[in-house]
Parts: structure tokens; C-alpha cells; sequence
């Protein structure tokens, strides 16, 4: 198998592809996280706190979530990508590992988006739709933007993700849903859609009642993930890899409410997507012609970093940036002008002839840029147009003008720091490439045994139920695996993805709810956490879900995690509707559901139907709860 993965890797080496999709992943992956610290942000003290509000444990947490949204920030937007990457996975393992987020909120995706950022920091991200791309751009300004030919990128970069963080993690899932009776029966998306706490705000029953549908994408689904690792990476399989993947991800998406889960492995598939789409979405979405032309003074520090800048975001080619100085004289309207008034001002031409300058030069070319129209036009509302116009006249009058010779040409820059994966991908020497491969190689069989490990551990010795106490040499052995485990869960995200399977859904027949009365009032209203359908509402989603949906109420409900819950959730809604919660009742009310592994008609629906029964009750005095439940709510 080394062999087999060292010939591989060696002939993938110095294959080529786009930098397009590394720098969307790398963006995309941004923004899903820095969405995860809103929201982290937003329930700090539902998560962080012992009582939310009332005992506030870690007050430095608000100020540590920002500055993990300003470290994200950097990675969405490219700046100083290789620190902002390293920080953004030490913050990804700290507030995990070392915060009650994981014991009590798992987010479901969490040790995804650890291993994720690990892979993140050797992959090149600083080649397409970044400020660090720009910074190289700007130390060299008298360098024209064209002289810089498009980046490409080793295919490796493309196919280890790939292979490791969704086809080992899809392979590892497959394993685990075949002991689980509604998969093997082609129900695995059907059961968890049909459970009032699991759905979004969409309404799916017309889907959820086409039980040859539900059935053909259930088993579409073990097929998909048993085989993706094998075959994804073919060329001509690829396309069809890409369209079921990102199908299934949508679905999560849109249909459940972990969002979270489903968006950051959707960013997975700009991995995924074959490299031709890539160049053919590049030339549909790049202008034929430029839609203005603009001239600029060539001497001009200034003007040429500002052509570099703009010319950065102009994402769609729309704009052409010439010299003044050498390109006036081609264009008759320009000519006119004079080159002494040319120089002055930014001067650009459209394609019907008409010339702009200034500040009517800025607005066009945000205008025509597409994407930023609008910024374009409020360039051009009254007030904002004349300080427009005071503030470009007092820099234009007063920037600095030099002759560009030897000094203004790259060799004088001194070269940025190159990244890791300059590092190992941009190597010229052929002995050097031979080491760098064979590191790689024992690299990623270290990863793949570390995979392995974790799926016969949890996904056929634990799903077996086999006893390794027997015998002190196995039972040894189960103690390394384990201690392994925990490393590698811990720095590479590799743990075991049994989700949705039969342990969590047989005897999940209850839903538990939460309402209030107010002092003088019979009426119960609802906190705004768990609806009379038994949805959880938004933004209750992805780690609250989990919390409430996956460990306060599970088919076997220990009590003193579901009294801590309710403790949670009562003083985190209570406080943010308002409420005194001295005076206030909590009523805790129960409803039965049904959670077959065959299908039935309409489940959702009567799950959401059915009635609520008071069981029990929560009163705060201070900060101290006193909580009224049965002994044993499994027996209700």
C-alpha cells in the first residue's frame, strides 16, 4: 500500500490545477466560522455561564470571541493568511477542548472544522480572492497587474482534503449506519426529517410521503459515502460525486436545523468541483470587452497602487487600466485632452465615447465593476458626491510623483516569507522533491492508520459489542487505540461519525417543551424555545439543538442532565423575554411521538399534532431553581 500511495502521490506532485477553488474554500470556510462566533457571541451565556446571567463564570469570554471573529475575519478575507489560519485552529481546539461548548453543546461539527483548519494551514490560500495576493501586488506598484500570469496550484492540495476530511469521514459514517435498521431499511433521511426537534422551518411532508423517493435516497446515500474515498477522483466520475454531494449537503442544510454541519461540509465542495468548471465559469463571468478604460499616471506611486487595488476586486475583468503617458496618443477623445491635464486627474473612457474624471471616475468604475453598483451610486448622491470631490482634489493636488527606473523594479522588493505550502509544493531541486514526497507519504499513512484505528474501535469493535477486557494483551491494546483516539480527536478532528443512527432514535418516543405564567395570569405562553409542533425555534439551532434535542432529551432521559438544561433554558429566555423570573412559573410539558425504523405516512405531521401534558414544574428563588419532575419521566 506505501508504494501504491508513494507512486501516487509522486505523479499528482507537480500536476496543476486553478487556485480558484483553494481560495474559496478558504473563504467560505471563514464565513461559516465567523457565523459560528455570532452565534457563539449571541448564547454566551446559555453555553458559558453555570446560570446563565445569574452566575457568570468566564467574563472574558465575550472579549476572547472577538478576538477569534477578528482572527476569522483575516482568514475570510485573506490577510496574513498563514498566522491568521494557525491562530483561527488554536482557537478552534481551545474554546472545543477547554470550554463547556463541547461537553454540553456539541456542535456536531466541531472536530470537523478542527480537522478542516489543520489541512487549511498547509493548503495555499493566499492564491486566489486575497489581501495577501494584493500586499505582493502593492510592494511592486510600478508592476502592471497583466505582467502577473494566473496561479496554479498541485493537484495534492486539491486531493488530500478530499480524501482524508470528507472520504475518510464518509467511509467511517457508512460503517457505522449499517447497524442502524432504518438505514439498512433506506430510511436514514426519512426518520430524522419526521422528528418534530430535528426539522427547520420548511415544511417537507410532500418529500417525506414518497416512500420509494425517501428509500431511493437513503440507500443512494450508503452507496455514495461507501464509495466516494474509491472513486471520487476520477475525472469522469467527479461531476457526479460533485452533484450528489452537494445535493445531500443542501438538503442538510435547508431541511434540519444544524445548519451549521451542513454548510461547513458544502464548503468541502469547492474541493470537489472539477478544475474545468472552474476556468469555464471564469471566462462566462469575465467580460468580453471592457466596459471603460481608464488612464493613469504611470509615475504616480499613488495611482498605481490604487490601479492594483482596484483592478484586485475587479473580479469580472470590466475595467481596463492603462498608463496615460503610453496609451493616450491610441485614443483620440484622450488625445484631446492633453497629457499635463491628463495627469491631473483620473480620467476614463466608456464605450460610448463619453469621457469621466475624478471622483465621476471612481463612481463609474464601481458602477461597472458590477457587484459594488451600488456603492457606486450612492458615490454620486448629493453631499456625499461634493466631500467626494474635496477630499479626491486635496490628495490628487498633493501625491507624490517619481520616474520610475531600476529602483521601482521587483528585483529591488525584498521577496515576502513563503508558506508552508511554498515550502513543500514549490521545491525546483528533484532530490528535494524525493524527500518532500516520502514525508508526505508516512504522513498520511500516520492519518489513515489514525482513521482506521477509529473506525474499528468504534465502528465494528464497539457496534459488535466485543469485550476486550478479557484479555490483558487486548485490553491493553483497547487502551492504546483509545489514548490514540483521544489525540487524534483532540488535533486532527478524526473521530467516530455514527449520526442519526439507531441508538439515538429507538425509544425516542417523547418531546419535552417548556411555557410560563405570569403572576395574575392563567394563560401559558411558550418560551421561545421549543413551539406547540415541537420544533425547536430559531435560532435555537445547531449546538442548543444539540443540547436540548441530544442530550437533555434522549430515548432514556437521565434527569439531572434534563433539570440542568431546563435550568439553562428557563434563565437564558426568561432574562431575554424579559421576565422576572422570581415571579415567574415554568411549566414543563411532555408529548408523546413515534420514532419507527419502517415508513409510515404522515409521521411527521402526527408527530407534530399530538398533545401536551403538564409533568412538571421550575420556580427560581435568586439564583436557585427549584425544579418538580417525576422520579422517572421514562416511565410516563
Amino acid at each position: 500500500m506505501y508504494s501504491f500511495l508513494q507512486s501516487r502521490i509522486t505523479k499528482l506532485y507537480s500536476q496543476s490545477a486553478p487556485a480558484t477553488g483553494i481560495g474559496l474554500f478558504r473563504l467560505l470556510f471563514g464565513l461559516v466560522t465567523l457565523q459560528e462566533i455570532l452565534f457563539l457571541q449571541f448564547f454566551s451565556h446559555l453555553i458559558f455561564d453555570p446560570i446563565p446571567f445569574l452566575d457568570v463564570e468566564f467574563p472574558m469570554i465575550s472579549f476572547f470571541l472577538w478576538l477569534w471573529f477578528i482572527v476569522a475575519l483575516c482568514v475570510t478575507v485573506g490577510y496574513r493568511s498563514q498566522q491568521a489560519i494557525i491562530a483561527n485552529y488554536l482557537f478552534w481546539i481551545i474554546f472545543v477542548h477547554f470550554t463547556p461548548m463541547q461537553r454540553d453543546f456539541d456542535g456536531g461539527f466541531d472536530l470537523f472544522m478542527i480537522g478542516a483548519n489543520f489541512f487549511l494551514i498547509f493548503l495555499p490560500f493566499d492564491k486566489a480572492f486575497s489581501l495577501d495576493q494584493l500586499r505582493k501586488k502593492l510592494a511592486q506598484p510600478f508592476v502592471h497587474y497583466s505582467s502577473y500570469p494566473k496561479e496554479r496550484v498541485s493537484v495534492l492540495a486539491y486531493t488530500i482534503p478530499v480524501t482524508i476530511c470528507l472520504g475518510f469521514l464518509y467511509f467511517d459514517s457508512a460503517v457505522h449506519k449499517m447497524f442502524a435498521e432504518h438505514w439498512r431499511n433506506g430510511l436514514g433521511a426519512w426518520l430524522p426529517s419526521s422528528m418534530p426537534y430535528y426539522v427547520s422551518a420548511l415544511d417537507m411532508t410532500w418529500l417525506l410521503n414518497n416512500e420509494a423517493l425517501q428509500k431511493i435516497i437513503g440507500y443512494t446515500i450508503l452507496v455514495f459515502q461507501f464509495t466516494f474515498v474509491f472513486l471520487v477522483h476520477y475525472r469522469h466520475l467527479r461531476p457526479l460525486y460533485f452533484l450528489i454531494g452537494i445535493g445531500l449537503h443542501l438538503g442538510i442544510t435547508l431541511t434540519f436545523n444544524i445548519y451549521p454541519f451542513g454548510l461547513g461540509m458544502l464548503v468541502f465542495y469547492t474541493l470537489v468541483a472539477p478544475f474545468s468548471w472552474y476556468e469555464r465559469l471564469g471566462k462566462w463571468l469575465t467580460v468580453k470587452k471592457p466596459r471603460l478604460i481608464v488612464f493613469y499616471d504611470e509615475h504616480c506611486p499613488l495611482c498605481n497602487r490604487t490601479v492594483l487595488t482596484l483592478n484586485h476586486f475587479d473580479v469580472f475583468s470590466a475595467i481596463d487600466f492603462k498608463g496615460g503617458q503610453s496609451h493616450a496618443k491610441d485614443y483620440p477623445q484622450i488625445k484631446k485632452i492633453g497629457e499635463q491635464t491628463l495627469l491631473t486627474d483620473l480620467y476614463a473612457l466608456d464605450g460610448d465615447g463619453r469621457i469621466y474624471s475624478g471622483v465621476d471616475t471612481y463612481a463609474r468604475i464601481l458602477i461597472n465593476m458590477r457587484y459594488t453598483a451600488l456603492l457606486g451610486w450612492l458615490l454620486l448622491l448629493p453631499g456625499i458626491y461634493q466631500a467626494a470631490r474635496h477630499y479626491y482634489r486635496k490628495i490628487a493636488d498633493t501625491r507624490e510623483r517619481v520616474s520610475c527606473d531600476e529602483s521601482c523594479l521587483p528585483a529591488a522588493v525584498t521577496p515576502p516569507v513563503p508558506s508552508l505550502y511554498d515550502r513543500i509544493f514549490n521545491v525546483s531541486d528533484k532530490k528535494q522533491q524525493k524527500k518532500v514526497i516520502r514525508r508526505l507519504c508516512k504522513i498520511l499513512m500516520l492519518i489513515f492508520l489514525l482513521q482506521l484505528n477509529s473506525t474499528l474501535h468504534y465502528g465494528l469493535i464497539y457496534r459488535l459489542d466485543i469485550h476486550t477486557d478479557r484479555s490483558p494483551i487486548v485490553q491493553t491494546l483497547s487502551g492504546v487505540s483509545n489514548m490514540l483516539i483521544m489525540l487524534s480527536q483532540s488535533f486532527l478532528g478524526i473521530t467516530p461519525h455514527a449520526l442519526y443512527l439507531h441508538d439515538h432514535f429507538a425509544g425516542y418516543n417523547h418531546l419535552i417543551a417548556i411555557t410560563y405564567k405570569e403572576p395574575g395570569q392563567d394563560q401559558e405562553k411558550w418560551l421561545p424555545f421549543v413551539d406547540k409542533q415541537g420544533r425547536m425555534l430559531a435560532p435555537n439551532w445547531g449546538r442548543v439543538h444539540s443540547m436540548w434535542a441530544n442530550i437533555a432529551v434522549t430515548p432514556k432521559i437521565d434527569n439531572w442532565r434534563l433539570e440542568k438544561a431546563i435550568m439553562k433554558v428557563t434563565a437564558f429566555w426568561g432574562i431575554k423575554s424579559g421576565l422576572d423570573l422570581d415571579k415567574v412559573t415554568f411549566l414543563i410539558k411532555m408529548k408523546k411521538i413515534q420514532s419507527p425504523v419502517t415508513w409510515k405516512k404522515d409521521l411527521l405531521q402526527q408527530n407534530f399534532s399530538g398533545d401536551w401534558e403538564t409533568i412538571g414544574s421550575a420556580k427560581w428563588a435568586g439564583k436557585v431553581i427549584d425544579i418538580s419532575l417525576p422520579k422517572d419521566i421514562n416511565d410516563l
